[in-house]
């Protein structure tokens, strides 16, 4: 009986992708591999309801596209003042791990994990905690369906951070040594030289990976005498978790980079080249990883139109990169605009589009659909509210641009205005995913 059963359903499954692939009109098939549900993880702007993860119709085929189709709160115990950050889908796109950068200000947990295989009804599995590190950051997805994961501080919010490893169980990787099993962060011996990892690309097809430093976090709590700046770029190998360089970057004129919160490396670029900004120095720098060296390569003062702002550039944010691996794409906050350079010269940036949203609109992180032909924005960076010196807030509105290989476009059909879409208040939007 169970072989007749087995036998059917491969009968179907083989009919289905003889028949009902080839079936399919190009335009068919193209509104099948486009992403049509959207998630931002978010939090209450009071503290009051739990933090939060936003289900947003992205179809675009869909009478409701561009409208909140379901909320999935975090249940307690800490589930309120996590600040969620960033989050990513594994590779199998059947797991969402979400951070919460601030938890550990209230002793809470700092990694979240949803599973996501029934699309539109994401279910909240567990949260977790690395040991010796804490501040979540960025998810960097690996082969085998778990997470590398940039834990900005130490377990006290100081330095050196680490990069904790979740296996495709979502395990905490560890070594074992003979009864004994130690949970393991990397690198096992961290850089006791301000070690405090933001942005992390990897190029596993050339064994690299890049991860960048952007401020001492427990510097910009209240008690702090102010924010401690990184500027350094670590290159990695990247199957053994080992760090091999670390390059120290300088502005045009010979000072420190200033805040190195993002790093992407380029897809395809035979060098593993990758790129960095400045957030507050508004240069982007070429990160050369066989060389170990960082050349300042365009100046965001520079973008047209051109906006004031007290800080230089803008304050250049999160950065995306086609898989054309000749365009760079980044956000400034101040600036409130959306950047396309062409990096076809890898040391002569040149910008080729800009979308404006408006002084202090607030863009910070952006991520490209898989197809590289919409980008979604989220504007609010951080607030540390009471608790610290940081108060970047943006106007929480939630964008889509439409991608070509040389423009920008607003997507004006989609709308989504996180002050006014959910019945708990006004909220602040940060982590996206798509799928």
């Amino acid at each position: 009986m169970n072989i007749r059963i087995l036998a059917t359903a491969l009968i179907l499954s083989l009919a289905s992708t003889s028949f009902g692939e080839s079936g399919r009109g190009p335009k068919e098939r193209e509104r099948q591999e486009k992403e049509k549900v959207l998630y931002i993880w978010a939090q209450d702007e009071a503290h009051v309801a739990p933090d939060f993860l936003a289900v947003i119709d992205f179809d675009e085929q869909s009478p409701r596209y561009g409208k909140v189709i379901n909320v999935v709160p975090v249940p307690p115990p800490g589930n309120i003042g996590n600040e969620p950050h960033h989050c990513h889908l594994n590779s199998s796109k059947t797991i969402l791990a979400c951070g919460g950068l601030l938890s550990l200000l209230k002793g809470q947990n700092g990694i979240f994990f949803f599973n996501v295989i029934d699309a539109k009804k994401p279910r909240f599995m567990f949260s977790t905690k690395a040991v010796e590190s804490s501040m979540t950051d960025d998810f960097l997805p690996i082969e085998n369906g778990g997470f590398l994961i940039t834990q900005m501080g130490s377990a006290t919010g100081m330095a050196p951070g680490r990069v904790a490893e979740f296996d495709g169980r979502l395990h905490f990787v560890a070594n074992h040594f003979g009864t004994v099993s130690l949970f393991q962060e990397w690198p096992t011996k961290p850089p006791l030289d301000g070690f405090n990892p933001h942005g992390i690309s990897a190029r596993p097809d050339l064994n690299l990976m890049m991860t960048s430093d952007f401020i001492l976090p427990s510097s910009t709590l209240m008690s702090s005498m102010g924010p401690v700046l990184r500027g350094s770029v670590r290159i990695w190998n990247y199957r053994e978790r080992k760090i091999t360089k670390t390059v120290e970057l300088f502005a045009p004129d010979g000072s420190p980079a200033q805040g190195t919160m993002d790093v992407k490396m380029l897809p395809k670029d035979p060098d593993g080249y990758g790129y960095t900004s400045g957030m507050f120095d508004g240069h982007i720098y070429l990160i050369d990883p066989e060389r170990g060296t960082g050349t300042p390569v365009f100046d965001l003062s520079t973008v047209e139109p051109h906006v004031d702002t007290p800080v230089p550039g803008g304050m250049g944010q999160i950065m995306a990169t086609p898989q054309s691996g000749d365009r760079l794409i980044l956000g400034t906050f101040m600036a409130g605009q959306i950047v396309m350079l062409d990096t076809t010269d890898r040391f002569n940036l040149k910008q080729v589009s800009v979308v404006s949203f408006g002084a202090n609109a607030g863009p910070h992180n952006l991520v490209l659909s898989d197809d590289d032909s919409r980008l979604v924005v989220t504007d609010y960076f951080l607030n540390e509210d009471e608790a610290g010196l940081i108060h970047y807030e943006g106007d929480h509105k939630v964008h889509v641009l439409k991608v070509t290989h040389d423009t920008l476009t607003e997507d004006k059909r989609f709308n989504v205005d996180f002050n006014t879409a959910f019945k708990t208040g006004p909220a602040r939007p940060h982590g996206i995913a798509m799928k």
